[in-house]
């Protein structure tokens, strides 16, 4: 894999892998005229010299071979420049009604079978996730594969059926916790294997199991108080964003408990007309978007 460094201000600025070079790239902070260099190549060259760099539009910068380290006047390393660099923005989402139909049918209804559960499941996650517009992460996909899901949610099959033969209080309130820990280790499977432009881009999911068997509990008895949830919601949410490691931008929810929970009304009605559910899926999935937002790090202390 090469590296690539790039000129800013008389300074080289790098080095940096194909993954993040392309990133800049498509983010406009190497842009037509920046001087660039890689291993192979003789001297700065500017960016739109060098063949399939910004000419296809951001597309994999080409593989050359090695050659000596760059020069470049006084200038030293910074490979801090794109993390400063970086921009910020809101997440977007954009599907069509029409497939949202058909596919979320074909996964209900092939769920019913229950064991094509985990092949529907990445199917579905292949399709959705690069439905979301993330700044500066085109070609959002994800590349999970259904094998890994297998043994979790057999295991977890078996083990409700031997409880439900047994018929224990207690061990209904345990399948209960392990239904909440193979969630937590399914958002930690799915946020590791989102990719950009083919490439994966490292995330992690850093929040606890206790963490977040907590917050589920805390979320169950907030029913009780009819509004509560949406609180509780709104504040699992930021915390589910802050546990997102792997990034250099920071992932910050602004939405409110009164938002989630006036939204929650409105979606409740409308969705008991069965009609309008798939133009309600999408309406509250582009406000989720619309209010969690990438900025560079540090940006949420100073709000």
């Amino acid at each position: 894999m090469a590296s690539w460094f790039y000129a800013s201000e008389g300074k080289q600025q790098g080095p940096y892998p194909e993954g993040q070079f392309r990133d800049l790239v498509a983010q406009g902070i190497v842009r037509p005229d920046t001087l660039v260099w890689s291993e192979g190549m003789a001297g700065w060259q500017k960016a739109v010299e060098i063949p399939g760099l910004i000419s296809s539009g951001g597309g994999a910068p080409p593989i050359l071979p090695a050659g000596g380290p760059p020069m470049m006047g006084s200038g030293g390393y910074a490979g801090a420049g794109y993390a400063s660099g970086a921009g910020g923005g809101t997440l977007a989402v954009d599907f069509g009604i029409w497939d949202f139909v058909w596919r979320t049918l074909v996964l209900l209804i092939g769920s019913c079978f229950v064991i094509p559960v985990p092949w529907l499941f990445v199917w579905y996650m292949r399709w959705i996730v690069p439905c979301v517009k993330v700044p500066g992460r085109p070609n959002l996909s994800f590349t999970g594969n259904a094998m890994t899901l297998v043994p979790w949610f057999f295991g977890f099959i078996v083990l409700a059926i031997v409880i439900g033969f047994i018929g224990s209080a207690l061990l209904s309130n345990l399948l209960f916790i392990v239904q909440i820990v193979l969630y937590w280790l399914l958002i930690k499977w799915m946020i590791a294997n989102l990719a950009s432009n083919e490439q994966p881009l490292g995330l992690s999911f850093s929040g606890s199991v206790w963490a977040y068997v907590g917050w589920n509990l805390l979320f169950a008895i907030s029913i009780i108080t009819i509004i509560g949830w949406a609180w509780v919601a709104a504040a699992q949410m930021r915390w589910f964003c802050r546990s997102i490691e792997g990034t250099r931008r920071e992932i910050i929810f602004k939405g409110s408990g009164l938002d989630i929970l006036w939204r929650g009304i409105v979606a409740a009605i409308l969705c008991s007309l069965i009609i309008p559910i798939p133009w309600v899926y999408r309406w509250i999935m582009n406000w989720f978007a619309s209010v969690t937002e990438l900025a560079p790090r540090g940006a949420a202390a100073r709000m």
